[in-house]
């Protein structure tokens, strides 16, 4: 099986290769798309990796006026080409829209992220992901169940060939909102216990104890790369917008507050201990 290709990663690795060659010809753009005959808007779009559609004449243009070597033409056409796949994902634009966090997602080696509300998405199950999606009150059946589709095949990475590592720190709050009822949450926490068994997956409790933390401002995901050539990005969302963060400065301080809530938290033992106990406290509410 061929490894899982992110159009978007390729786009970012394209647009940074390209206007890696044109700084070291010391061209400013303008001057790059004049001599190359690609109109300015184009590169523009090509270098800031937004460029979905890029003909296969302006990267020999560039590759020519930048003089790179057959090797190098010869992977820029690649990335190029490999910018146009599409994933799984693109037979839900019913439901991401915009949202790149999946394409991001199929060629991470590592997720860090917090999540101070609800059980993060790759580790929900069905039911609890439908009582989220239910208590919008904005979807239709129809509308809740390909939205439960979609997250369930999200959850692919963590069991695929080379999974994603999830390090997911997760506020107490989450496991105290209650989803559907007592049995969905006591199901859903008996998994969340049985996915932080696994060696790709750490879980980490932040309890009310710890007091006021690095990440009061919300939930956030930091994806890593196994390229060296991919950094890192971080992914919050609202109600009305989604944001990447890709700029290395603010990036750095994601991986700051993630270094600090990791210290706040409970160990990975003794979340596993404190997520055996919330399951308790639901069991007996199931029996009661």
């Amino acid at each position: 099986m061929n490894p899982p290709i992110s159009p978007t990663v390729r786009r970012r690795r394209l647009a940074r290769e390209l206007r890696r060659l044109r700084e070291d010809r010391g061209l400013k753009l303008s001057v790059a798309a004049k001599e190359a005959s690609v109109p300015q808007s184009t590169l523009s779009n090509i270098e800031s990796a937004e460029a979905r559609r890029i003909k296969a004449r302006d990267i020999d243009a560039l590759a020519d006026l930048y003089e790179a070597s057959d090797e190098v033409r010869t992977g820029l056409h690649e990335l190029s080409r490999e910018s146009k796949e599409r994933g799984w994902w693109s037979s839900y634009k019913d439901v991401f829209g915009g949202n790149a966090l999946p394409d991001f997602e199929v060629e991470a080696s590592m997720m860090r992220m917090y999540q101070c509300q609800v059980i993060p998405g790759l580790l929900q199950t069905p039911e609890y992901a439908e009582s989220i999606f239910r208590g919008a009150g904005t979807l239709s059946d129809k509308e809740v169940q390909r939205n439960v589709d979609a997250r369930m095949q999200r959850q692919h990475v963590l069991t695929r060939h080379r999974p994603l590592h999830l390090w997911a720190v997760i506020d107490e709050a989450a496991l105290h909102r209650l989803a559907g009822n007592s049995e969905v949450m006591r199901d859903q926490l008996q998994h969340l216990i049985n996915m932080a068994m696994h060696h790709n997956v750490d879980v980490q409790v932040l309890p009310f104890s710890a007091g006021m933390h690095a990440a009061l401002s919300g939930s956030f995901v930091m994806l890593d790369f196994p390229s060296q050539l991919d950094p890192s990005v971080v992914y919050t969302e609202t109600s009305t917008d989604i944001l990447f963060v890709q700029e290395s400065e603010s990036v750095q301080r994601y991986v700051a507050d993630f270094s600090h809530l990791n210290a706040a938290a409970l160990r990975t033992s003794e979340s596993i201990r404190f997520l055996q106990q919330s399951l308790e406290s639901h069991e007996q509410h199931v029996h009661t």
